[in-house]
């Protein structure tokens, strides 16, 4: 009988192995995007080349898991190179000061329709303020070298004016709300 509950224990304590862990972000199949409205009329698009990312899993899922990720803003790409020295200058995101966006969350907690609200802080030109976000966890499988992976990919809106860039103020040629969309696949370390 006790080698049995030894057995059991053990093959127990593996399952919670396999499914607890770390993930780094696999910054060849994700991307960070956004989308502002330009002259109320239309959208400028882009997106940052270099961003890296953790998340500390304690299951099979998102469920209390911890988050953490950086973008590298000299790495904004709008395919427009006029436009984006403009972007990373002291009047939007003045780089030589801030070079990085981080989050860091503080809660992931599942919703009603099985998908996750991840609140944290988001800290953007020296600026913190919490937000809270939707994340969908589109699933856990092995890739070609058999390693796990984990996608997970989340949408939400920013104020610009509260993270201190304030070009054009009243948001006629440049709306205050940009829209980010990011897209993570992360390898288990």
């Amino acid at each position: 009988m006790k080698k049995v509950f030894l057995s059991f224990v053990f093959v127990l304590l593996s399952i919670v192995a396999f499914a607890q862990g770390t993930w780094q972000v696999d910054q060849m199949h994700s991307s960070v995007n956004f989308n502002i409205k330009h002259m109320g009329i239309s959208f400028v698009q882009g997106r940052f080349d270099k961003f890296d990312g953790k998340a500390a899993t304690g299951g099979a899922n998102l469920d209390n898991a911890d988050l953490n990720f950086s973008i590298s803003v000299p790495s904004i790409n709008t395919g427009v190179d006029m436009r984006d020295r403009h972007l990373i200058s002291e009047e939007f995101f003045d780089v030589a000061k801030y070079p990085t966006i981080e989050f860091k969350s503080s809660s992931v907690t599942k919703d009603k329709n099985n998908n996750y609200i991840v609140k944290g802080k988001l800290t953007m030109k020296g600026v913190e303020k919490e937000i809270t976000a939707p994340v969908t966890l589109g699933g856990i499988t092995k890739n070609k070298d058999g390693k796990e992976v984990m996608g997970i990919q989340t949408k939400f809106t920013v104020n610009r004016l509260d993270y201190g860039i304030k070009y054009d103020p009243s948001g006629a040629g440049i709306a205050k709300d940009v829209e980010v969309t990011a897209y993570f696949e992360l390898v288990k370390q």
